[in-house]
């Protein structure tokens, strides 16, 4: 007993040594410069944090003599090596514990996060650490919309004045810090507000003080939350950037002198161009460090306007700011290249402006491709070869929402054709979906979810291979197998099953809207499905030129598919048939691969069971879709055969398609409170979206059934009928409006015979035009300044308007709404009947409508050709048809089975 006592004093001696060294081990001090930028002290506050939570006694100090002491330190320090590449770093192991060396302040704060997340991983500080990284995009950007899923009162698209009542979120000073702490955590660089006309919220003018669209208390806060939010994200390395869109101007200025807010037939005025200068000066002024991405057309047409416009009113703006701040310097202007031609506004600008960017639409609004070709493409390459940087947006997502997408794979293989195949160096990212409806999902909770908390997988997937795209397959199966082991608290195994359905379900809407689709635009909600018409008779709804030759390998359309199925022709390259076989066995793997992973999940269990159920909706979705195209076979065949039989093959897999559409209605139901986050009359893809109806799996299941039920109906009149065939319906004419002309216009009868062009008369036409009095405009006036009419009428009408099938320049295009949001304002933008005249040597004719109310109205078309067929009563029902009048050698559509 006494030998024992006699060890004690020296036993407790040992351990306090031991404790003594370990408490010392756990000590150390982060040193910058004493006058270090925020983006350095921002990553040493980051690391600090993360250092005491995992034990760390830890101090931060500007006084750069601790380094030769002899206690353990991180110094963080910008370098002047030009070795290390923009925004790049190196850490290495120095005496005094580690060095992080950035390129520039953010490099340093990267290489601080890079410590930080390696001891989050391991628990220490790994003091032998020899590691340099940099990323290989310059610019790796989000985006929000600063924007409502409807139109406000009075307003039109893109209107949106930053105020509380509208937007409640953009004065929440924590959501933006979580959001732009998930931002640098994934190295994002760029931040983009979207907004038609922001100036009017943030900046007042002194020539125009009336142009302001917020009261005073608003317009106090709206610069408050700008310069916190721009000072916070430069803390983080990111540059804060505002969009607009042109020509919009403010509602108070346009009332003021009368005008519109917004016109894409508008010509630019001394005005309205000396009103945008002066806003884009005084923003410049107000907040130097913030960008700018300018949108050129859909509120504004015509290639000679865009580059008047961006020479002649937008670099002016900019440079005016830049005097009054006594700056010589050039700050970044990007320059949207949609609905412009942007290779030749560049032409024109570089002269004038050096430090330009520009930005195109990775696979339009939609994700569809690895494989991106054609004419799209062909703008990407031209763009990254004009010597300044080219940012690839990946743009709405509109195939996609509202469902769960994740596929690192996916995401991996289209980075690399942004470097490959588009020359790209920059990423510009949308969220993932809800983009109309942000911050929120679509999800049904309460409280509501946030977007960027649901799709975190999304940015991080984005943002990891937009920094490296490079990297091994087997590592990055490992990476996110462990990233959802952790999210879901499984084994890394059923990580790796939670990966296995975001890859598997992450095929079928881009595959089912490439090789089905009318557009990759947010004209179109695939998830909701598609009507019959529309893959029987897809050239009615305007299938976006450019599209099929784009957004996907070489393939047929279902319509070329069944043509060469009949004639026995070969087929080229993605088939209908392989799509729907593939986007099944897609689903039936997503479902297999989430329930593998189910018994092991301990942590956000809730969330788990949302995503499970998005994966059992995407099976849904894929059958139904499937049995649909192999009912709509036996349909195409039968427009060749005209053998009944045929057609009566298609019911099954029809009754088929609509028992899975009734489980995708019975999954979403409780789930979601809409499928598609912008809901007005823009959307019209499966049907239209007026009134915000029709955003629901319940809403469209009666249209579905419908489509059957008069299947059916039609194929027994078919039997009743002698020789198969049955007398069509009695069509009436469209009962015509009394309207008063404004100048010396001349008009005629829409009949046979009669020529609507010198020499060009009608040869035949549909029922519903006989008792039309169309007007004559020549062909050179309207070709030379297009069609202006102005008319007036004691009640509501309809001006019906013909446009000729074809895409030749001497034509007037259709309303396009991928390129003129505001294209469908008075409903123009639906083919109401389709092959509806035709002229003597003159492409098909297709017949809009345009409403306006009583009183005096102006439709103003662009330059083209056009026919004005005349005016109806605007209330009387009006039922969409092919009229069937196409050449002698074309086969009439066959979608009236389904009407």
């Amino acid at each position: 007993m006494q030998k024992n006592r006699s060890y004690k004093p020296f036993f407790l001696l040992i351990l306090g040594v031991i404790f003594l060294s370990c408490s010392r081990q756990k000590q150390l001090t982060i040193v910058y410069d004493d006058g270090a930028s925020p983006r350095i002290k921002f990553g040493a506050e980051k690391l600090r944090e993360t250092l005491q939570e995992t034990g760390y006694k830890t101090g931060i100090s500007s006084d750069t003599t601790l380094l030769s002491g002899e206690g353990k330190t991180i110094y963080i320090t910008s370098s002047e090596d030009t070795s290390l590449q923009k925004e790049g770093f190196r850490i290495k192991a120095v005496h005094a514990g580690l060095r992080v060396e950035g390129a520039d302040a953010s490099g340093a704060l990267y290489g601080a996060l890079e410590i930080s997340d390696r001891v989050k991983e391991s628990g220490e500080v790994d003091f032998a650490l020899q590691f340099s990284d940099a990323p290989e995009m310059v610019l790796r950007g989000s985006c929000i919309g600063v924007q409502k899923p409807t139109y406000l009162p009075g307003r039109t698209v893109y209107e949106y004045p930053y105020t509380p009542e509208t937007f409640p979120w953009f004065y929440d000073k924590e959501l933006w810090i979580e959001y732009l702490d998930n931002m640098v955590e994934n190295r994002m660089n760029s931040l983009y507000l979207w907004n038609g006309h922001p100036f009017a919220s943030l900046i007042k003018l002194k020539d125009y003080p009336f142009a302001v669209e917020v009261d005073e208390e608003t317009f106090k806060k709206n610069e408050e939350i700008f310069r916190f939010l721009t000072e916070e994200a430069n803390k983080r390395g990111i540059w804060v950037i505002q969009m607009f869109y042109n020509i919009i101007v403010s509602k108070p200025f346009a009332g003021h002198y009368d005008i519109k807010t917004q016109d894409r037939q508008r010509p630019i005025t001394p005005l309205i161009a000396d009103y945008t200068r002066k806003s884009i000066s005084a923003f410049i002024e107000k907040y130097p460090n913030v960008g700018l991405l300018v949108a050129l057309g859909e509120a504004m047409s015509g290639k000679e306007n865009d580059v008047k416009w961006f020479t002649e009113t937008i670099i002016p703006g900019v440079k005016d700011g830049l005097k009054a701040l006594g700056r010589t310097d050039e700050p970044p202007i990007i320059l949207r290249a949609h609905d412009t031609d942007a290779p030749l506004v560049m032409e024109h600008a570089l002269p004038l402006y050096k430090n330009l960017y520009t930005t195109h639409k990775y696979n339009g609004e939609s994700l569809t491709t690895y494989e991106p070709r054609g004419p799209w493409s062909e703008i990407h390459k031209k763009l990254s070869e004009a010597g300044s940087v080219h940012i690839s947006n990946v743009h709405i997502l509109a195939n996609l929402e509202p469902f769960r997408y994740g596929s690192p794979d996916f995401i991996q293989k289209s980075v690399l054709a942004m470097h490959r195949v588009h020359g790209a160096n920059a990423l510009h990212l949308y969220p993932q979906a809800s983009y109309w409806d942000w911050p929120y999902t679509a999800d049904k909770t309460e409280p509501r979810l946030l977007e960027m908390e649901r799709d975190w997988i999304w940015y991080k997937a984005w943002a990891r291979y937009a920094w490296k795209s490079e990297r091994n397959r087997e590592e990055e199966i490992t990476y996110w197998g462990d990233q959802l082991a952790g999210m879901y608290g499984t084994s890394r195994e059923q990580g790796e099953a939670i990966l296995d359905a975001y890859e598997e379900s992450g095929e079928i809407a881009p595959k089912t809207l490439r090789r089905f689709g009318i557009t990759e635009g947010n004209r179109q909600t695939l998830l909701l499905g598609m009507m019959a018409s529309q893959l029987v008779n897809p050239y009615k709804y305007h299938i976006y030129p450019g599209f099929y030759e784009s957004c996907g390998p070489v393939g047929e359309k279902l319509i070329e598919y069944a043509e060469k199925e009949w004639k026995g022709e070969e087929h080229t390259g993605e088939t209908p048939v392989q799509i729907i076989s593939e986007i099944t066995a897609h689903g039936e793997k997503a479902v297999a691969a989430i329930e593998k992973a189910e018994a092991g999940v301990t942590k956000n269990k809730e969330e788990f069971e949302r995503l499970k159920n998005d994966m059992y909706s995407y099976r849904a979705f894929a059958n139904f879709f499937s049995w649909k195209v192999k009912a709509m076979q036996h349909v195409l065949r039968y427009q060749y055969s005209e053998a009944l039989p045929d057609l009566e093959k298609a019911v099954e897999p029809l009754e088929k398609s609509i028992a899975y559409y009734k489980e995708l209605t019975d999954l979403t139901k409780d789930h979601y409170r809409y499928a598609n986050s912008m809901q007005t009359a823009q959307r019209r893809i499966p049907v239209g979206g007026d009134d915000g109806k029709y955003k629901t799996w319940e809403e469209m299941l009666p249209l579905y059934e419908r489509e059957l039920t008069n299947l059916r109906r039609n194929i027994d009149r078919l039997k009743a009928a002698k020789d198969g065939n049955f007398e069509a319906e009695k069509i009436n004419a469209w009962a015509p409006a009394e309207v008063t002309l404004k100048g010396n216009r001349k008009r005629f009868e829409v009949k046979k015979g009669q020529e609507v062009y010198k020499g060009m008369p009608v040869t035949a036409m549909a029922d519903e035009l006989k008792q039309l009095k169309g007007v004559y405009i020549s062909r050179e006036e309207q070709i030379a300044q297009g069609t202006r009419l102005q008319f007036g009428s004691n009640g509501p009408v309809k001006v019906v308007v013909g446009y000729f099938n074809t895409d030749q320049k001497r034509f007037l295009l259709p309303p396009v709404l991928e390129t003129n949001a505001a294209g469908n304002l008075r409903g123009e933008a639906e083919v109401v009947i389709a092959n509806g005249l035709e002229v003597k040597e003159m492409p098909r004719v297709n017949i809009h409508t345009y409403r306006f109310d009583a009183g005096d109205n102006e439709l103003v078309l662009d330059k083209g050709r056009a026919l004005i067929l005349g005016f109806i009563n605007a209330d009387q029902e009006i039922k969409d048809r092919d009229a069937g009048l196409v050449g002698a050698d074309e086969k009439k559509a066959i979608d009236w089975l389904f009407y």
